[in-house]
């Protein structure tokens, strides 16, 4: 379960960090490493500084968009402070997160997504997240530098591991989730038959970001997405830009 858990790395810019944090992810039995447009890798300060995890970093895939990095995920959590202009579901506290990440890593794989060093996500990458998730801290200084935020969060879903392994009886669940890119393809049908239909006539409301908020609350199943883009289907082909 695990191996469906991984680590994504937004344009990382000292290569050193990259190392600290596939030493982070090591400790807690983390090994799948994700670099979006990494500044310099691979990197002889990278592998220095994993100080014995540089199995992970020799075995970290190096993609050019986040897009790529967690398109086959069925969640993806950005690490990231609060950010209430994008209204997407969002963990308080990482023991919350943990648990949920690891009933879904039974599904498939997950994703926790960790931005730049100096500024973080930006909206439009957090918009490839289904959840956000925060680092309680000190108010007063709440500074966490990129590998001891991967080392928290990492912490946390292996000690969620650890007790899921010691349940005997399987959770009950509504079936497969569907994974990023299947999401993907839903919401610009959705956003194409709401185009078509006059629906999107008020362009400040920001209808597409609380439509996208909701289903990733909801988190329907892959049949139920379907059933879903089943009755877009119908409801396009009633359209006069159809006929």
């Amino acid at each position: 379960m695990l191996d469906n858990i991984r680590i994504v790395l937004v344009q990382t810019f000292h290569p050193g960090n990259i190392g600290q944090a596939a030493r982070a992810m090591k400790t807690m039995g983390l090994t799948q490493l994700t670099l979006v447009n990494p500044r310099a890798f691979p990197d002889d300060e990278a592998t220095r500084l994993a100080a014995g995890a540089d199995d992970v970093v020799a075995a970290a895939r190096v993609v050019d968009s986040l897009e790529a990095a967690v398109g086959d995920c069925v969640q993806v959590i950005g690490a990231s402070a609060r950010l209430r202009s994008l209204p997407l579901p969002h963990y308080d506290e990482p023991d919350a997160m943990a648990g949920e990440v690891i009933a879904h890593a039974a599904q498939g794989p997950v994703a926790l997504v960790f931005g730049r060093e100096r500024f973080g996500l930006t909206n439009d990458e957090i918009r490839h997240c289904t959840h956000q998730v925060s680092i309680p801290a000190n108010p007063d200084y709440g500074v966490l530098n990129l590998s001891q935020a991967v080392q928290v969060l990492a912490y946390d879903v292996y000690r969620a591991w650890r007790r899921q392994a010691g349940r005997t009886a399987p959770q009950p669940g509504r079936g497969p989730l569907p994974d990023q890119a299947q999401l993907q393809h839903f919401h610009a049908h959705l956003e194409r038959v709401m185009n078509a239909s006059g629906f999107l006539n008020q362009p400040h409301a920001r209808t597409s970001e609380h439509l996208h908020a909701l289903f990733a609350r909801a988190q329907p199943s892959r049949k139920e997405l379907s059933l879903l883009r089943g009755l877009l289907s119908a409801l396009e082909s009633h359209l006069p830009e159809s006929r």
